[in-house]
């Protein structure tokens, strides 16, 4: 689906605001086309407006950053979506003035954000011929997570080779789980295994024999 508008106004940027507050989108979503710079004539005489196109096309990535916009909306939360495609793969990253009200995004230990993730991906999706893999970011949670994790596994790691008895972590996502047997996949001293069903598989780290 294409979307256009042509509007004016005093600057390029009072040009463009107007017609994305009409196509009700942000400016990172579409292309803008200046069709006149604004000009002063003599003494005030003849001057002209800047005028611009803004071109909204439908893709994936712009249902993504429209879907969650709308969420955010309802939530309360003014918020700017950035879009990082590489590939197959788009990280949308959100972020806002009021970091604390950022956190109903996230969730306990990020389940809301996965939960949202997961929702992003299917609508982004729908009828899509290219399909991408969205992972959504609150403020850089993940990767301070990820952090937290790799922290914890080198942690568990350690007791397990000094007390020779494996070590049953608590129940994760399988996103947080891989994270943890990446970090220990090459360890000298220990394995893991993931056990149980889902929502409850949790990670087991055992001593090499």
């Amino acid at each position: 689906m294409r979307k256009e508008c042509v509007k004016s106004g005093k600057t390029v940027e009072e040009a463009i605001a107007a017609c994305l507050a009409e196509l009700k989108v942000d400016r990172s979503q579409v292309q803008v086309e200046v069709l006149q710079e604004p000009s002063k004539g003599f003494m005030g005489l003849f001057s002209k407006p800047a005028q611009v196109k803004v071109i909204y096309i439908e893709t994936p990535v712009n249902r993504a950053v429209s879907f969650l916009k709308s969420v955010c909306q309802k939530l309360g939360l003014n918020v700017e979506i950035e879009a990082d495609v590489q590939g197959e793969y788009v990280t949308l990253n959100i972020t806002g003035e009021d970091k604390e009200a950022l956190g109903v995004l996230i969730g306990r230990r990020g389940d809301t954000l996965d939960a949202l993730q997961y929702l992003v991906n299917l609508v982004a999706n729908k009828q899509a011929d290219d399909r991408q893999k969205f992972v959504l970011d609150v403020e850089g949670y993940r990767k301070r997570r990820e952090q937290t994790l790799q922290r914890l596994a080198l942690k568990m790691a350690e007791k397990v080779k000094r007390y020779g008895k494996e070590i049953a972590l608590e129940p994760m996502s399988p996103q947080e789980r891989r994270i943890i047997h990446t970090t220990l996949q090459n360890h000298k001293y220990v394995y893991t295994t993931s056990e149980g069903e889902e929502p409850y598989r949790k990670i087991v780290i055992f001593p090499k024999k």
